[in-house]
């Protein structure tokens, strides 16, 4: 049974072929503009609401949410109707509401040092439950007073690994919810013929590689698709991007104790940085029970930070943000896998049961 949000337009008019024609317009515009389930459009004959609430049921059933950074950050754990979890966060700053969405029930990327990765590949996610994500993170924003103004795909899974419903729910997101392609970023660890494929699309979004290491032999350990689209391979498809679209590429380095943290790794980083015009963005890792190591301490973290600006690389340093409630893509859902947390530890809201509603920690 599809959910309100994997239903493209026609297949809504065939479901209320039985209703006047602005039907269409009318449950289209309240589901995406209004951001309301079919039960709660009172402009809706009650019978009718009551068939489609029926007819598309949330895709996405709350087991839990928590909240931390003062209401700041809020993670939900979500059940998909087989079963499969998937995690959402939504970060308020003072310009900006984003939401983190996962495009993969797991990942099959095997990174050592993520939580996600750790716990395996379950499925894909159809476009309507990556929509829903986005539906929910703007459904909580708008009740803060706020509006959802950037997505990014850096949660469970690889994005260019299930390219097709991720770029389905792209276009929905920018089109029916309204959020410009600038404010839409697209995170890959290295699916190099994803990065490409990326260039030839109209929409110009923003894309983040998960770098993590400057050389094919620590990257290999660390990201082992880089075994299969090597350095080499994966850049030469990000200078096919920029030369295409002509936005900011963004690298993302997670930074690991004693393993890619020091002022060599920082060199090599600089020069591939330098060669795209690329920004790097910086986060001490967040440890995960299936990895060993631990984030660089802040000193390293500022030092290494200092080598790339000495050299002319445009540097963020990001934060650790709801640290405390494993915020981390995969680290809530594998806690709550493994028995070390229930529901009832996850600050379950008794006010929306089963309602659907840059980037997070690394790791």
């Amino acid at each position: 049974m599809s959910g309100a949000y994997d239903l493209d337009r026609q297949g809504l008019a065939e479901l209320l072929a039985d209703q006047p024609s602005y039907r269409v317009a009318q449950v289209w515009r309240g589901l995406y503009r209004g951001l309301r389930r079919p039960g709660e459009m009172t402009d809706l004959p009650p019978g009718l609401r009551d068939r489609l609430e029926e007819a598309l049921p949330p895709a996405l059933s709350q087991l839990g949410s928590s909240v931390a950074d003062g209401g700041d950050t809020r993670k939900w754990l979500w059940a998909l109707a087989d079963g499969a979890r998937v995690e959402t966060v939504l970060m308020h700053y003072r310009d900006r509401s984003t939401a983190c969405v996962s495009s993969q029930a797991g990942c099959a990327m095997d990174c050592s040092f993520c939580a996600t990765g750790q716990s395996g590949f379950s499925r894909q996610l159809s476009s309507g439950e990556i929509v829903e994500q986005v539906v929910a993170a703007s459904r909580e924003s708008r009740e803060a007073g706020r509006r959802l103004t950037n997505v990014v795909f850096m949660g469970m899974g690889e994005p260019l690994a299930n390219y097709d419903r991720v770029w389905s729910a792209v276009t929905r997101i920018h089109g029916e919810l309204g959020l410009s392609a600038r404010h839409l970023t697209i995170s890959t660890v290295g699916i190099a013929p994803g990065v490409r494929r990326l260039a030839g699309e109209a929409l110009p979004v923003n894309l983040a590689v998960s770098l993590h290491a400057a050389s094919d032999e620590l990257r290999d350990r660390l990201v082992p698709i880089n075994r299969r689209y090597p350095l080499g391979t994966l850049l030469s498809a990000c200078r096919h991007y920029l030369a295409a679209k002509g936005r900011r590429l963004s690298f993302e380095w997670a930074l690991i104790d004693g393993v890619n943290d020091t002022a060599d790794d920082a060199d090599a980083l600089a020069g591939i940085a330098r060669q795209l015009g690329a920004h790097v963005n910086l986060i001490p890792l967040n440890p995960t029970p299936g990895y060993p190591r631990i984030g660089s301490p802040p000193s390293v973290v500022s030092s290494f930070a200092g080598r790339l600006r000495a050299t002319g690389v445009n540097v963020t340093l990001r934060r650790n943000r709801g640290t405390d409630i494993d915020a981390a893509c995969g680290q809530l859902a594998s806690r709550v896998a493994s028995g070390r947390a229930g529901p009832d530890q996850l600050a379950p809201d008794p006010t929306a049961p089963g309602r659907a509603g840059p980037g997070p920690t690394a790791g």
